[in-house]
């Protein structure tokens, strides 16, 4: 693969010379905009990335030579395997189905052992319920953690078991404890709330924003502005220009902090402001601290969302969270993508663990009704199989 730059002043001519030069499919992966010159002209540069060579005859031979050689070598391991268990096949057909030949240790179940011990002190509906959780890819402690706080104590068995026969009316009593929900979207006329979205690239953060901002509009009835900070990636301005235009609401594309306090400042007569931002790697300080100097002093007193895909690993959304905090203020967390994994345990593992409340959570990629408030009983229902 090889990366391609073009600059000039006009960024469809960029875009029109890729394609003449690589082909209509070429692809894009960014643009950059600067100002120079006496009067500040804007300058375009242009990333295209260009497929490498297709591979020669004699690259392919050499390539099925390699393979040969690996199959050979594979053959071997076989050979090598079948050696080892031949005696122990030959001493399971001789004992036939009555014998009590035991197995070598490392054919045991030790995860299974594991589990039992971890988890002694429940029984009952205790214990499947746990079970279910963590198939789920809810944490073992947090699984522990919230189904005790549904127990009672069974005399009988010495050990704790649901005090109720329904899996959902335990976990909902457990979620209310100790997850925090930030609830319904409901703000004041004339309040001007400013609201940013914060997260990881392809996340959703753009599509989302404009479902809450077609909830504000169409059922709040209240006067809203959208402004974007997302410059770099292609295509991401045109977009939310387009869905505010729908709504029939302003819109804004700012570069800079001072622009971005000049734009709020002029916007104060507004209801709300929400606020799309970049998509940045949790792993790009640099990038965020870019993004937060852009934000500026608005942080101060603006609510940021942090937009998490249920997708991710735990310990990659754990990652993301205490990353971003160390840049800004996070109010909430704003789950997206939960049609995409059929083991949401994220649900409960990163609020409680991060200790940041959860505000909506999004349901596909329609707009404006593909998204939902989290309350305990949704948040329940998506974790036990039960959508709402």
């Amino acid at each position: 693969m090889e990366i391609v730059k073009y600059e000039g002043h006009n960024l469809d001519e960029l875009i029109l010379r890729a394609k003449k030069e690589y082909g209509k499919d070429v692809k894009i992966i960014s643009y950059e905009v600067s100002k120079g010159g006496l009067f500040g002209r804007k300058k375009y540069s242009l990333f295209i990335q260009v497929p490498s060579p297709e591979e020669g005859f004699f690259d392919l031979l050499a390539k099925e030579e390699k393979n040969e050689e690996i199959d050979r070598f594979l053959e071997k391991i076989e050979k090598m395997i079948d050696k080892k268990i031949e005696p122990l096949k030959k001493a399971i057909e001789q004992g036939g189905c009555g014998s009590d030949l035991s197995l070598p240790s490392h054919t045991s179940m030790p995860a299974e052992l594991d589990f039992a011990e971890q988890f002694k002190e429940f029984t009952g509906d205790a214990l499947d319920l746990i079970k279910l959780l963590i198939k789920k890819d809810v944490d073992p402690k947090i699984a522990k953690m919230l189904v005790k706080e549904s127990c009672g104590f069974d005399i009988d068995a010495n050990k704790f078991d649901l005090n109720t026969s329904f899996f959902k009316e335990a976990l909902v009593n457990a979620i209310e404890k100790k997850i925090k929900f930030k609830g319904p979207l409901r703000l004041q006329k004339g309040a001007f709330k400013v609201i940013s979205f914060v997260g990881p690239t392809g996340v959703g953060k753009t599509t989302n924003l404009f479902k809450i901002a077609s909830e504000l509009v169409i059922n709040q009835k209240l006067k809203i502005a959208v402004i974007s900070i997302d410059t770099f990636k292609v295509g991401a301005i045109q977009q939310a220009r387009s869905f505010s235009n729908i709504l029939n609401i302003p819109f804004y594309a700012i570069t800079d902090s001072k622009n971005l306090k000049k734009t709020l400042q002029n916007l104060n007569g507004l209801d709300v402001v929400l606020i799309d931002t970049v998509g940045r790697s949790h792993y790009d300080y640099w990038r965020l601290g870019e993004m937060k100097e852009i934000l500026g002093s608005g942080s101060d007193f603006m609510d940021i969302s942090l937009v998490i895909s249920c997708n991710y690993k735990n310990s990659e959304a754990m990652e993301i969270v205490n990353r971003y905090r160390t840049f800004f203020p996070i109010n909430d967390i704003f789950f997206t993508k939960i049609d995409e994994t059929y083991k949401p345990g994220i649900l409960l593992n990163l609020p409680i663990k991060a200790d940041i409340p959860v505000s909506f959570i999004s349901t596909g990629q329609k707009v404006p009704e593909d998204i939902r408030v989290l309350n305990p009983e949704r948040m329940a229902n998506y974790i036990l199989g039960e959508h709402s």
